[in-house]
């Protein structure tokens, strides 16, 4: 057996079969399994930020849940390999249209399909939001406000950051003062010293990136070690991901995580609430029956989930009075500028995003154009490089091969951009259907003016701070990454789908509680926003419950024990 969690006290081991064993008040026990035909308290779909966050924290506060993943219960230590095409499996790879003037890359840098969701594999870059972009269109002139006020997020990032040990610098130089991070910051690579010198040649400002990954050892989790497998399964447990740092509390708390179940539907009852959930199962559909339902599948399978599970009462789709699910998707734009240097870097080493600059998501002045922008030093893997060298240079064969003989000696810098939430970006239901019947969603993705000035403004500040650091033979390449929106959330039922605290306008026992609610989408990679928001929104839940405002719940009294 493998432990998989990083600290003791939520230490929990999975086994060959298919429940992982749960270490509870000084035991190894297995881990609860609810009865199908009993409802549970809250049926769970999606265990990224969004999902395992809440499942934790409604387990411990006395809920029985069940949280559901359509992807497998991976063991790291065991399951997770130093190679890049064997990691794949993390990847949501399931069939998906995309379309519009720019369309969406799907799998390894947009989803994941496992227990933790896309947290198993991202890079562990944790920001926070800008303040004046919870009330973007009040302060900033664009966009949506969020019905959130800063301070409130300004906690729970704190909060979020302490669950995970993020490792950060002790000063950091932009936005409101802030704590200490828990962990003391990373030791800086090679690729992230290129940022460091360029940086300071430009007369901006840069830090060690706050990150989800260990700088000290927590529990039975050991430090970083560098292997630089980050983008990937990170096989020594350092990384702080969902999968082992709240999977293991839900677990402990009594929450049961069922693995491998594709939920395709939530079935509504004759007064137009949810009473459960269809999913597919070994081999079968089954119904799980709850008192409320959470979705937290993203912002491609939420939007999906809700609009397959159209009614009589509800024609239109789930929480769709505001015609609004699905729509206002967006993407970060991750343009980049690469270079050759003169010294040996051997980027793969460590944590690829070490060093960030965010001047221009806190400066306003010297932009043409909406939102912000940060960026930070890079390390990709050989075969993610080549891949991007081939897609972008066109390189092959002889060319290809003479490119790869820079790796160890290339830089480079990528952004992280804010696009515009812009309703005809948007997630639909197609007439195809996928091998288990469910109609396959088709995304629509179409830049901005606004949104390509801003990548424009990012590859010309980039392409001269990495000259300035003495790269030559520069050349650019045009991405994006992470999703965000879909299921706005709001003051008004009238412009968003659910309300502040993750709960339908529409039906008060169902709840979305993932990247989906962002009105907007800021200049940071998104997770530590999400984490953070989950935390808010779990606690609203269980005050809900504690009032009695919770339909039905186990708990509404709030005197339910863990």
């Amino acid at each position: 057996m493998s432990a998989i969690a990083s600290d003791a006290e939520f230490t929990l081991r999975a086994t060959k079969g298919r429940a992982p064993n749960v270490f509870r008040r000084g035991e190894w026990v297995p881990m609860r399994e609810y009865d199908e035909n009993e409802p549970v308290d809250f049926a769970i779909v999606g265990t990224g930020c969004g999902g395992s966050v809440l499942a934790a924290r409604l387990a411990e506060a006395g809920f029985s849940v069940v949280a559901f993943d359509a992807g497998a219960f991976y063991r790291p230590l065991e399951d997770f390999a130093s190679d890049e095409a064997e990691q794949e499996k993390l990847y949501w790879l399931d069939e998906r249209i995309s379309g519009g003037n720019d369309p969406l890359e799907f799998g390894s840098n947009n989803s994941g399909k496992c227990v933790g969701g896309t947290t198993v594999h991202f890079q562990m870059v944790a920001l926070r939001f800008r303040p004046e972009w919870f009330k973007s269109r009040t302060a900033l002139g664009y966009g949506h406000d969020w019905p959130v006020d800063w301070r409130e997020m300004w906690r729970y990032y704190a909060i979020a950051e302490n669950d995970m040990k993020i490792a950060g610098p002790v000063r950091y130089p932009w936005g409101p003062k802030r704590g200490r991070y828990p962990y003391r910051e990373h030791e800086l690579s090679a690729s992230a010293l290129v940022l460091a010198r360029g940086a300071e040649a430009m007369g901006v400002k840069w830090t060690t990136t706050p990150t989800a990954s260990l700088s000290a050892p927590r529990g039975e989790a050991h430090p970083c070690v560098n292997r630089g497998f980050c983008k990937i399964g990170c096989a020594t447990n350092a990384k702080q991901s969902m999968l082992v740092t709240y999977v293991p509390r839900a677990l402990a708390a009594g929450a049961e995580i069922r693995d491998l179940a594709m939920v395709g539907r939530i079935e509504t009852g004759p007064d137009g609430r949810a009473t459960g959930v269809h999913y597919h199962r070994d081999g079968k559909w089954r119904f799980q029956k709850a008192k409320n339902v959470v979705a937290s599948g993203y912002s491609i399978e939420t939007p999906r989930l809700l609009l397959n599970s159209a009614s009589e009462k509800h024609p239109d789709g789930l929480a769709n009075s505001s015609g609004l699910v699905g729509k206002a998707l967006m993407a970060h734009t991750n343009n980049a500028v690469w270079g050759i240097m003169n010294e040996e870097i051997r980027w793969y080493k460590g944590p690829p995003s070490l060093a960030v600059c965010e001047h221009w998501n806190y400066v306003d002045e010297g932009k043409d154009f909406d939102g912000g922008y940060s960026f930070m030093s890079q390390g990709p893997l050989p075969t993610d490089f080549a891949t991007t060298l081939v897609e972008n240079e066109g390189p092959f064969g002889a060319d290809l091969r003479n490119w790869m003989a820079h790796y160890n000696h290339m830089a480079g810098l990528k952004i992280v951009g804010e696009t515009m939430p812009n309703d005809d970006n948007r997630v639909e239901l197609s007439d195809e259907k996928d091998r288990l019947g469910l109609p396959i969603p088709k995304v629509t993705f179409s830049l901005s003016d606004n949104d390509k000035r801003l990548a424009a403004h990012a590859e010309d500040f980039m392409s001269r701070m990495l000259e300035a650091a003495g790269g030559s033979n520069l050349f650019h390449t045009a991405s994006t990454a992470h999703l965000m929106g879909g299921c706005r959330m709001g003051d008004d039922p009238a412009t968003s789908v659910v309300d502040a605290s993750g709960r339908s306008w529409d039906i008060d026992n169902l709840f979305v509680c993932d990247g989906s609610l962002f009105p907007t989408a800021g200049g940071v990679n998104p997770s530590m926003t999400i984490v953070a928001n989950s935390l808010r929104i779990a606690d609203r839940i269980i005050a809900m419950g504690k009032r009695g405002e919770l339909s039905q719940s186990a708990a509404a009294d709030g005197k339910r024990g863990a």
